[in-house]
């Protein structure tokens, strides 16, 4: 074989080595990969890939030698116990006696023939290893890793380059320095590039974490579901991708697909930031920025008053007095009672807030007489189920319409161009009766319908709203079960959420003992029975109560 023709194989050699590190998204395998590659190309026994450190230090991040069947660090596995080499002297000035810091601090290549006949650099320790080890360190060649913003990220260190043909070790030739420095180049910018996408990405994720915590210090009744509800996602979606079984069996979902789903699960609820805190926080059928139950019980405290300065006055005899004393007390009970919602309100009740409204009266700042109840303190305490009017709803929906409006104003890249429409169908229903969008099963992703699952079942067991207690598993199942025959959420989404118990996962993780109860999966309403060639063995009773750590 000619040089010519060995030149030409190690070039072709060389740029499909840069394809392949350009291409590459895991540090470690590029790591492994520039040194391998480097390796191989000189035809060296051992090598060192060391990285610069913030603090000034080159760290061992791998460590290769051939003949003694050594690999550390990287992907290997193998932890590498040796400190970091720091670059100066405890006095400050540059270590140029150590080749790899000399390398780094010089900006340049250093080509030794023998390590044992050279002058200018401490091998000291190099000859203790050898000793140690039974090997002879003889030539080396050091290559600082410099990037296309002309910065050493790190040193390429390769020892005994060796006769292809006799095996002997020889110094390591000018062809191989230019080809292994332009290796070294290529691969610094590759891997530059990569940490620079790897960090934003980091600070794209905090930047998510930081509008989370905003609405969580803004609400802490919303910061847990901010959390659960994208985990619970994921779990969902991962079950789903396991299964081998049902008319889902077909869906896959990559390592970067569920990054992308995670991203949407975070960013699901940014809407929340605008709305206003005490909607989100609203405890009571009356709380606004307070709670109005005690101006009602301000004005009974008036009326009593009037009532007690009338039987002074000769205008009402003790016995008309005590009555209407215990009736407004025993309405105002039943007021204080009302205002803290529930599941139910009965139209006995409702009829009753406005009797109550027209039974007292109380004269206002002006001196008129004027019904105990407005017509805003009626409409509150007449809220059928839970705290909120139709207009406090309408105001805590919108949160999704803005959630949209942001999401779909970034440039998303196109590994994440789906995190708008999967953040955006979680309030959707299968039927096309939800909202913003009115979309149908048929008009979104199945990562958006998983969602829409996580995020009612999140809010069914959550225990940290102001509103309403964590309801027991078993509950929150029943009410998933009947949403299911409702159309409301996806059907083929709940059996997996059944038959791959993410229920279960989720609960042990998440669920105080006392919310978990036992499941007899058969009495779900809307249970529908695992396929015979479903992956998991299923059990129809779930008898034991799961145990918490």
């Amino acid at each position: 074989m000619t040089q010519e023709t060995i030149s030409k194989a190690l070039m072709q050699q060389l740029l499909k080595i840069g394809s392949s590190l350009s291409s590459e998204k895991d540090i470690d395998q590029i790591l492994e990969n520039i040194l391998q590659a480097a390796i191989k190309i000189t035809n060296a026994d051992a090598g060192t890939l060391y990285r610069v450190t913030d603090e000034m230090f080159l760290k061992f991040e791998i460590l290769h030698t051939k003949s003694k069947g050594v690999h550390l660090g990287g992907k290997s596995g193998n932890p590498i116990s040796i400190p970091p080499l720091p670059l100066f002297k405890e006095d400050g000035s540059p270590d140029l006696a150590r080749v790899v810091c000399y390398a780094h601090h010089k900006e340049e290549t250093v080509n030794i023939a023998d390590a044992y006949n050279v002058e200018g650099f401490d091998f000291s320790g190099t000859h203790k290893f050898d000793a140690a080890n039974n090997y002879r360190s003889v030539s080396f060649l050091t290559i600082p890793m410099k990037n296309h913003e002309s910065e050493i990220i790190g040193v390429l260190q390769l020892i005994n380059a060796s006769d292809p043909h006799s095996g002997e070790v020889i110094p390591f030739s000018s062809e191989s320095q230019e080809i292994v420095e332009a290796l070294s180049s290529q691969a610094a910018v590759a891997l530059t590039n990569r940490l620079l996408i790897n960090r934003l990405e980091e600070l794209f994720e905090g930047f998510i974490g930081i509008i989370n915590d905003a609405i969580d210090d803004k609400s802490p009744y919303t910061g847990g579901h901010c959390s659960r509800a994208p985990e619970l996602t994921v779990m969902l979606a991962d079950a789903v991708n396991n299964t081998k079984g049902g008319p889902l069996k077909d869906f896959t979902m990559t390592e970067g697909d569920r990054h992308e789903l995670k991203i949407a699960g975070l960013l699901h609820d940014c809407g929340k930031i605008t709305t206003p805190v005490h909607i989100v926080d609203k405890a009571t059928k009356l709380e606004a920025i307070f709670d109005r139950i005690a101006l009602i019980d301000l004005k009974a405290q008036i009326v009593l008053r009037d009532i007690d300065l009338a039987i002074e006055n000769g205008q009402l005899d003790q016995n008309t007095a005590e009555k209407q004393k215990a009736q407004l007390l025993e309405d105002l009970a039943f007021l204080q009672k009302t205002n803290i919602g529930g599941e139910f309100m009965s139209n006995a009740d409702v009829d009753r807030v406005s009797e109550i409204a027209q039974r007292h009266t109380w004269k206002n700042s002006a001196g008129e007489l004027v019904p105990f109840l407005t017509a805003d303190e009626i409409k509150n305490l007449t809220i059928r189920a839970g705290t909120l009017t139709e207009e406090d709803r309408q105001i805590i929906n919108h949160h999704i319409e803005v959630t949209i409006k942001i999401l779909e104003k970034l440039p998303w890249p196109k590994h994440l161009k789906n995190v708008p429409e999967y953040a955006g169908g979680h309030h959707e229903r299968m039927d096309g009766k939800g909202y913003p969008k009115g979309l149908t099963r048929d008009q979104m992703s199945v990562q958006a319908r998983c969602m829409a699952i996580a995020d009612v079942f999140e809010a069914l067991t959550a225990s940290d709203r102001p509103y309403k207690k964590g309801k027991k598993l078993s509950e929150s199942l029943e009410i998933l079960g009947k949403m299911k025959l409702g159309a409301h959420i996806d059907p083929d989404l709940f059996d997996v959420f059944i038959w791959e118990k993410v229920y279960e996962k989720y609960a042990e993780k998440y669920l105080p003992a006392e919310q978990i109860d036992e499941i007899d999966v058969s009495k779900i309403p809307g249970y529908n029975p695992p396929p015979e060639n479903h992956q998991l063995k299923h059990q129809l009773l779930h008898s034991r109560k799961f145990a918490m750590s």
